[in-house]
């Protein structure tokens, strides 16, 4: 299953998708907020949203799994 990984570290600042949603690849599906810029994230592939892995508020790494698309 696909991954969609934070491309720096970040505070979550909103997750704009659920379990079950269908996504598109270029689709926006996570923001991060990383010195007090927006930086949204995108599904590489077109999938089913089977897990979120992050909160809002949460802080992620670089690298860090942020949903799994099957």
């Amino acid at each position: 299953m696909p991954d969609v990984l934070a491309t720096m570290a970040g505070t979550v600042f909103k997750v704009l998708v659920k379990p079950n949603d269908h996504v598109l690849a270029g689709q926006d599906v996570v923001v991060l907020e990383s010195m007090k810029m927006e930086i949204p994230l995108q599904a590489e592939v077109a999938g089913t949203v089977a897990e979120v892995k992050v909160q809002e508020g949460e802080f992620v790494n670089e690298g860090g799994v942020l949903l799994t698309l099957k």
